[in-house]
């Protein structure tokens, strides 16, 4: 099972009680920004979710995520996260 970018809107709408419209927004703006600032070489960390970043390899670029230490602990990955 996967969730699409219109269940999240919804999922996020109901849990913030913000119209549809304004959350799907907020998503846009923010999917927006991480694309601006991988472009820019720049990493994107988000607390307690994990950071995405960019590697240079040579001649090509690979798009990376490194889980934090609480998603590793959720999904059952080696981890120190003791919360």
């Amino acid at each position: 099972m996967s969730i699409n970018k219109k269940e999240l809107v919804r999922r996020l709408s109901k849990r913030t009680a913000k119209k549809p419209d304004e959350v799907e927004a907020m998503v846009d703006a923010i999917v927006a920004k991480i694309y601006d600032a991988l472009k820019q070489r720049e990493s994107v960390s988000i607390q307690n979710f994990g950071t995405f970043y960019v590697q240079d390899r040579g001649t090509s670029c690979v798009f990376k995520f490194n889980p934090s230490q609480r998603l590793r602990k959720l999904l059952g990955w080696s981890s120190r996260y003791k919360g």
